[in-house]
């Protein structure tokens, strides 16, 4: 087990605290297996009726996967790869997997930052997800912002959201607050910071089997409480711009419209690698028409593509090892991108009967 994972049973309800703080509990390769082993074992053990997911810090539930080790793994590597590597985004899509179709209540406590690899973790599927907000959860699928993709089963959740929200969210990879949660669908209820402490005490003593109800009636009181969504009132714009069939499309209808919404959007999106939006876009779009399985199949491959291809180092490089934020994107400009160079991130990295999950039903 992980010295970052700490487990414990209370009153019918599994217990499985990310204790990394140092690190805002990004995930590493052991932190994965731990949760995976807990959940496996929870899973199949009739004393366990719930299971919550919370951190130790106030600062994060999860700020993703580790991109320090991804970029020191990648980087020693001939074309980013590597068997450490390699287990690493198998098995976390697997615990993608396996926490979407849980067979008992997962109730993620989404405090703080929830990002990329927190989101992985925190959304359960709709048999099983309980998903907790308050006014410090800062969320986002930023992967755009470090070359990478929204993966972790984004393709699918965000693919999935109501009109053109998940396409906003994923080719801009912004971050939003509790509001915005609610309103995509990418939450459930909404806690005040200063009700945790009640919270806490009642998912203690409330039995597991009750356990989700309890928590939707703790709850009703304070939704008002969250406030309004940006998304919300910015419905009208965010449908029109992000309805374009191309990024460079988006683009052009966001530069043709002076409101401030649209103008900061469009420079948030210049900052971004263009080759990673390019991707992005077609990824939510094959998304939408695929199940959970697939889509994580699907980011297994991409993800492969993405290493071997080093948008992803050079994103790392730029905002985390050498903090320059001038990350040198190849292609440079998103005039650059081509359909071929999009193309070859779908192109299968496996026969179908050797991709790493095919066993994922």
């Amino acid at each position: 087990m992980s010295e970052h994972v700490l487990t414990q049973v209370s009153n019918g309800t599994g217990f499985i605290t990310l204790d990394r703080p140092k690190a805002l509990n990004s995930l590493s390769l052991d932190m994965v297996r731990a949760m995976t082993e807990t959940l496996l074992a929870w899973r199949d053990d009739a004393q366990v009726a719930a299971v919550v997911l919370r951190s130790s810090s106030e600062k994060a539930l999860c700020a993703g996967g580790d991109i320090r080790f991804f970029h020191d793994v990648g980087k020693a590597t001939p074309q980013g790869g590597s068997a450490l590597l390699e287990d690493f985004f198998t098995e976390e899509y697997a615990l993608n997997h396996l926490i979407h179709f849980y067979p008992k209540p997962y109730i993620a406590l989404m405090d703080g930052v929830v990002m990329g690899g927190g989101m992985g973790v925190a959304q359960g599927g709709p048999g099983c997800g309980v998903r907790i907000v308050t006014e410090r959860t800062k969320m986002a699928m930023p992967e755009v912002n470090i070359g990478l993709f929204p993966d972790v089963g984004g393709s699918h959740f965000l693919s999935h959201a109501p009109g053109r929200l998940g396409r906003y969210l994923g080719v801009t990879g912004v971050t939003v607050g509790a509001a915005d949660a609610l309103y995509v669908g990418l939450a459930d209820h909404f806690v005040p910071v200063a009700q945790l402490p009640a919270l806490s005490a009642l998912m203690e003593t409330t039995p597991g089997a009750r356990l989700a109800q309890a928590i939707a009636d703790f709850a009703a009181p304070f939704r008002a409480q969250a406030g309004v969504a940006v998304m919300e009132t910015q419905r009208d714009a965010i449908e029109r711009h992000f309805a374009a069939d191309t990024v460079a499309g988006m683009m052009a209808s966001l530069a043709g419209d002076s409101g401030e919404f649209a103008q900061k959007t469009l420079h948030i999106m210049q900052g971004r690698s263009p080759l990673m939006m390019c991707v992005t876009l077609s990824l939510l779009d094959r998304g939408a028409a695929m199940d959970v399985a697939d889509c994580l199949r699907m980011e297994r491959n991409v993800v492969r593509r993405n290493f071997e291809h080093g948008e992803v180092l050079e994103g790392v490089r730029a905002l985390v090892i050498d903090k320059d934020n001038a990350p040198k994107w190849s292609p440079a400009t998103l005039d650059e991108v081509t359909a071929q160079m999009v193309e070859r991130f779908f192109e299968p990295a496996w026969p179908a009967w050797a991709h790493p999950l095919r066993h994922l039903a």
